[in-house]
């Protein structure tokens, strides 16, 4: 069995998503949670799953804390499920299996600052019709990373950022975690 590590900084949905899908599909385990934030939603999530969580501050995350714990846990697979901050490439040499899901068909509306509601109404304010998801590596820019997987979904009846952000999270529940599946078996 495979060690994952997931790394968030709020409500953790698509975390929850996770721990349940390889709590059924025994090739990999979420053997810890690490979150930049004391009050972030995702600790709960953790708790209630019975997984260990880190909780780290932003100067740890680049000062080799992260990384000491990290590798306590020896993940084959560190997964960012809504984690804001940029990941430090001390880490991605240590552990250069590194994915991200971005709430958007990149290369549009990503970057610093593009995330959560963000992204949605910018997508909204450009009047796109559709909009999706984006699974990639990480390296070492915002978004920047390879692409894994991409799906795309049709906006034009949301008027809302929030509707779009529905839309969403229901393509972020029903692919991530079958794509950290596929790259835990290799075959991206």
């Amino acid at each position: 069995m495979k060690n994952i590590v997931l790394f968030a900084s709020g409500n953790g949905s698509n975390a929850e998503e996770i721990v349940k899908f390889f709590k059924s599909n025994k090739e990999g385990s979420v053997v810890a949670i690490f979150s930049n934030k004391a009050d972030a939603k995702v600790l709960d999530r953790a708790k209630n799953h019975n997984i260990p969580s880190v909780v780290f501050s932003k100067a740890q995350l680049n000062e080799g804390f992260v990384l000491e714990k990290l590798q306590q846990f020896q993940p084959d697979l560190i997964v960012l499920a809504g984690f804001l901050l940029k990941f430090p490439e001390s880490i991605l040499k240590e552990y250069p299996k590194v994915i991200n899901i971005h709430p958007a068909l990149l290369p549009k509306y990503g970057g610093k600052g593009m995330y959560g509601i963000h992204v949605h109404e910018a997508v909204l304010d450009n009047k796109e019709q559709e909009t999706g998801i984006t699974i990639h590596y990480v390296n070492e820019h915002y978004d920047e990373g390879e692409f894994i997987f991409q799906k795309s979904v049709n906006i034009e009846d949301c008027k809302t950022a929030e509707e779009i952000a529905h839309k969403i999270h229901e393509l972020e529940h029903k692919y991530f975690s079958t794509v950290i599946s596929e790259v835990l078996n290799s075959k991206f």
